[in-house]
């Protein structure tokens, strides 16, 4: 549109001198839009008339008003928005617009209104556009609830849906090189790659179940002296843990010192059964005193010293911490009292919770790693020791128990630790994950086609991690895709959609 326009001296009516004033005022009100009057540029380019006279100056317009036109880069002076360079698009068939009021009352006045375009076809007005909701729309020229006139549309600035594509509601389009240097749109090129799935945890250590012992008592007696006296307290396998006074441990070491003086006196007989009956004595008085925990140091010591001792002291079965302590000295103990629990941490258990679509695929024996918060340099490799058959019905979540040595004792128990898990793996044609606008029914990406021009494609995809996605169909390797402000293009693309839709599809 031509900012200097040239009117025509109009012939001085003879009849009717009160519509010649009318003319007049015409005439004036299209010099006011001549100058001053421009359609929407927005960030994706111009939707109005296009700027594409040669040689003319940059001018720059309000995205949000725009009516605010300037020669020059700024704000707009209602919203403050930063003002936006009008890019000059293809030329089109800009034909002279449906004929006005102006016309007819230049046409009343013997007289013809100005030319807007100079082009040769003819342009098909559709509708008129809400600029702040483009869904809303008006047969005529209409203004909203803020003042702002609604923007004409035009079949010839409508585009076409996308062809290669076929994605519904979404539509091709072509963005200005200064719009993508604005926007901040990038691509990157489709490869061909191995994609690995991984699954990331937060489980809790628990303690190994096969590695905890209970210390019990199999005799009634009476504890005189403990050896382990606080709970924690380290133990090693052998180590005292406490003395035990009993009158039936007496009696069995009183019993094993008469049965060895027997065996002694049957070995010089002639008879082999008298000394055999002799051994076996000996020998059941001996698995006696063993039956009942007594060491084998305190037996082997009552045998050669023959004297018996008043209390008997009992060894800790195996090595570890000491997590439980019900007893003390003094106290009166029965056979079966649970005396002490032993836990042994070398090796531990952490369980963690899985999506129900992400335990479908683990499995026994599957290796995991293991980091901690607070050592960030450590990681511990483990595997998956049992995938517990049931869901938790209030999280739908599936526990499953993972098995990793505990060096340094660095875990413990109820600490917090993350559990990394790779669960599959796959080769094919891949993208970054942030190309693919995901709708939960659809996945959709932006393919560069040509400089400039973005077609959207529904595509389907396999497995992903590692910040990438196999595609399996909608994507060739070497294509471009957008990764970076794709949903601007999303918005656009959708709004271009909608303005086929309501023009039936033409251009």
């Amino acid at each position: 549109m031509s900012d200097d326009i040239e009117i025509p001296a109009a012939p001085a009516p003879k009849k009717r001198p009160a519509r010649a004033g009318l003319v007049v005022a015409a005439a004036a009100v299209l010099l006011v839009a001549a100058g001053g009057g421009a359609w929407y540029a927005g960030l994706f380019g111009s939707r109005g008339t296009e700027k594409t006279i040669a040689g003319k100056a940059e001018q720059y317009t309000c995205g949000m008003h725009p009516w605010i036109i300037s020669d020059k880069p700024g704000e707009c002076p209602i919203c403050g928005m930063k003002l936006t360079k009008i890019e000059e698009q293809p030329a089109a068939a800009t034909p002279a617009a449906p004929k006005s009021e102006a016309d007819e009352f230049f046409s009343d006045a013997g007289g013809s209104a100005p030319e807007k375009t100079a082009a040769k076809g003819e342009r098909k007005l559709l509708f008129y556009r809400n600029p702040m909701n483009p869904a809303v729309t008006s047969p005529t020229p209409a203004k909203d609830e803020m003042g702002m006139d609604y923007v004409p549309v035009y079949s010839d600035e409508v585009g076409a849906p996308a062809a290669g594509g076929g994605v519904e509601g979404l539509a091709t389009i072509r963005v200005g090189e200064e719009a993508l240097r604005l926007s901040g749109v990038q691509t990157a090129s489709a490869t061909r790659e191995t994609v690995r799935r991984t699954v990331r945890t937060v489980g809790i250590v628990v303690p190994d179940e096969t590695r905890i012992r209970h210390v019990h008592t199999k005799i009634e007696g009476w504890v005189e002296k403990l050896y382990t006296n606080f709970t924690g307290e380290v133990v090693r396998q052998g180590q005292p843990i406490l003395s035990l006074y009993s009158p039936e441990l007496l009696a069995t070491q009183e019993e094993f010192l008469k049965a060895k003086e027997t065996a002694a006196k049957f070995a010089g007989s002639r008879s082999p059964d008298v000394r055999s009956l002799g051994e076996e004595l000996q020998h059941s008085a001996r698995r006696r005193l063993e039956l009942f925990d007594v060491p084998k140091s305190f037996i082997a010591q009552l045998e050669k010293t023959g004297a018996i001792q008043r209390s008997v002291t009992l060894n800790a079965p195996t090595s570890g911490f000491v997590t439980a302590k019900d007893v003390f000295e003094g106290q009166k103990v029965e056979p079966g009292m649970e005396l002490f629990s032993v836990t042994d941490l070398s090796r531990v258990w952490i369980e963690a919770d899985l999506y129900e679509y992400e335990a479908g695929a683990v499995k026994v024996g599957q290796e995991a790693t293991l980091a901690l918060a607070f050592q960030p340099g450590v990681q511990l490799k483990g595997r998956v020791a049992f995938v517990f058959p049931y869901l938790s019905p209030e999280t739908r979540t599936l526990k499953v128990r993972f098995e990793f040595p505990n060096p340094n004792m660095v875990l413990k128990p109820q600490m917090y630790a993350d559990v990394t898990l790779s669960l599959a793996a796959a080769q094919g044609v891949t993208i970054p994950d942030s190309a693919m606008i995901d709708t939960g029914v659809r996945k959709v990406v932006f393919v560069e086609t040509s400089p400039g021009s973005f077609e959207p494609r529904e595509v389907k995809v396999g497995v992903r991690g590692e910040g990438k996605a196999q595609v399996l169909a909608g994507v060739k390797e070497g294509e471009k895709v957008v990764v970076k402000a794709n949903f601007l293009l999303d918005s656009e693309s959708r709004l271009r959609a909608a303005l086929t839709k309501m023009s039936g599809g033409a251009r």
